[in-house]
């Protein structure tokens, strides 16, 4: 909002910066379709926002349902409900719905619900409510109960509430009482919206019983090799990070990242080298050698729907030979190199900034190792004297290393 305060002004931006500033807030397309939508405000409709639910979502890329009618009732005073995962979770423990929330039936039924429930003078306010609700009181966790405004409406708590009650005069000697095996609420005849028979009651949950979503699945997993390529400026000796451009449709859209292959099965270290090398070398449109190529490490990043764990390697180039491809003559993707600095400030994504993590804290240990390697080496007159320097194992091991075992054994006695 300080960037671009006004639709004018995000219109005027560049997909670049949007995601520039949208950097490791994740959900990336979020942020392009609010772009295309600005530009869209401004040049179909003169920079005149739609103002009913119904043209918002129709004419807007991007904005579904709740979208709609969130900006309509509180921004236009349209007199319309919005249904969020917080709502979801009020009103399916108030009116004890405990079939799948997720549901086409459920989801539809909430929305009539809602729709019915709506302030018609201050639609907005109670949309915000409600959602202010779910999230600060009937939370999906240690829900706020004692506190809850709704309390005497909520048929959840109403069943938590008997269950008590027949606790209690179990405890005073009523031992015929059971406690039902799915809220009791009202006559209602057979609904797709109640708790399923075969789904009972768990009185250890209370109202955290609503509401029910289905298992979900397993994100896939993925593989991906990603090599951190480097160079020295020739004007200070800066150091420089290339990075490529991914293609303007699907995961990380025209976000920047390192170079990087999607990996089909386990392969050897070996093979993947080759495979960087290859990529590395259509990429720059020169050879690319392995002299400085070397394996850092693993970094493992989360998508909503992905289990992705990057296999790093980094590589220092010797020369400047990319500075002479011509993008715009090849079909290779857009190519940048940054200093550090640039490259905390450009449209990358958390996944590669891990990445970068890993790299600069294996490259700083392996200065640090050839630091301590060359003042060994300095100190020592031969290679006669480091080898006399190294630990010897005793003459009766065979020249192998001990056991623990044979370490703690009791020591032969020598003979008198």
């Amino acid at each position: 909002m300080q960037r671009w305060s006004t639709l004018q002004d995000l219109a005027k931006a560049t997909l670049e910066e949007v995601n520039e500033m949208w950097s490791g807030l994740g959900y990336y397309s979020r942020g392009r379709r609010l772009h295309e939508g600005a530009q869209k405000v401004v040049s179909e409709f003169k920079g005149e926002m739609p103002k009913s639910a119904e043209e918002l979502q129709k004419l807007l890329p991007g904005v579904g349902r709740y979208t709609a009618a969130a900006i309509a009732s509180i921004t236009f005073g349209q007199v319309t409900g919005v249904v969020d995962g917080n709502v979801i979770r009020v009103l399916c423990r108030s009116r004890a719905i405990g079939a799948d929330s997720t549901s086409p039936a459920v989801t539809e039924g909430l929305w009539m619900l809602v729709n019915t429930l709506v302030d018609p003078v201050r639609p907005g306010d109670f949309n915000q409510a409600m959602m202010e609700l779910g999230a600060t009181v009937c939370t999906p966790k240690a829900p706020l109960c004692s506190e809850c405004p709704l309390q005497t409406h909520c048929r959840a708590y109403r069943q938590v509430m008997k269950e008590r009650e027949i606790v209690l005069k179990r405890l005073l000697g009523n031992a015929t009482s059971k406690p039902s095996s799915t809220p009791d609420i009202e006559e209602c005849g057979s609904c797709s919206l109640c708790l399923p028979d075969k789904e009972s009651w768990d009185s250890g949950l209370g109202v955290m019983n609503f509401p029910r979503k289905p298992t979900k699945k397993p994100p896939r997993t993925e593989r991906t090799l990603t090599c951190v390529v480097t160079r020295k400026k020739d004007t200070d000796d800066t150091e420089e990070y290339f990075l490529v451009q991914r293609p303007n449709l699907g995961l990380l859209a025209g976000m920047w990242e390192f170079p990087s292959i999607l990996l089909e099965a386990e392969l050897t270290e070996k093979k993947q080298k080759h495979i960087i090398l290859d990529r590395l070398t259509e990429l720059m449109g020169s050879s690319v050698t392995d002299t400085n190529l070397q394996r850092m490490g693993e970094v493992v990043h989360i998508f909503s729907h992905i289990h992705q764990t990057y296999h790093v390697y980094g590589n220092m180039l010797s020369d400047t030979t990319t500075d002479s491809v011509k993008q715009e003559e090849t079909e290779r993707p857009s190519f940048r190199w940054l200093t550090e600095a640039e490259f905390h400030q450009s449209a990358v994504s958390t996944a590669m900034k891990k990445v970068f993590r890993l790299f600069k804290h294996s490259s700083r240990n392996e200065k640090l190792f050839d630091k301590c390697d060359k003042q060994n080496h300095g100190s020592e007159k031969s290679g006669e004297e480091r080898k006399r320097r190294k630990h010897k194992a005793p003459k009766d091991s065979g020249g192998r290393q001990l056991s623990m075992v044979s370490f703690f054994r009791s020591a032969a006695k020598e003979p008198l």
